[in-house]
């Protein structure tokens, strides 16, 4: 029998079946810097997707229509989401504020509190909904939280 008459699938074909990114169920708080990171995947997401509309032959390269459509998606999205949220001026740990800790074995560390997005505990922020975020979020300077069972102090908050 032909191959022409099987019903396998090419791995394009099971490519081009992408499912959509997850969109979180919070609400999409965003500082300034993570409104531009949105505005700048959005425009990236619609070159994409104009690129793999123009290379004409969409059946040719479904995997990078589909990566394109689904990435569009999503950052529309999000996007159109956003809650810009400006840090609050005070004494107190709050969205957008960088808060530094030390943990109870003497390290120190120091996160900006941000949008699920723009979190990237590597490089020193992390999502309000992370439970360090959430166990810190309106306590000030000198103050403890309990965190993965451990103690850690605030010692710094800009």
């Amino acid at each position: 029998m032909s191959v022409a008459f099987t019903k396998e699938g090419d791995s394009e074909s099971v490519a081009a079946d992408l499912t959509d990114r997850p969109i979180s169920p919070h609400p999409n708080l965003v500082t300034r810097e993570g409104l531009a990171a949105l505005e700048l995947a959005y425009g990236e997401a619609r070159a994409a997707y104009a690129a793999a509309q123009s290379k004409g032959d969409v059946q040719a390269d479904r995997t990078a229509m589909a990566r394109a459509t689904r990435d569009l998606r999503y950052y529309a999205a999000r996007r159109a989401s956003a809650q810009l949220v400006e840090p609050a001026a005070g004494d107190k740990v709050a969205f957008g504020r960088r808060v530094g800790i030390e943990r109870e074995d003497g390290r120190r560390r120091s996160y900006r509190i941000v949008g699920e997005d723009e979190a990237d505990p590597a490089k020193g922020s992390i999502s309000y909904l992370s439970p360090l975020a959430r166990a810190l979020m309106g306590k000030t300077l000198g103050n403890t939280a309990m965190v993965a069972g451990g103690e850690v102090e605030i010692v710094a908050l800009d």
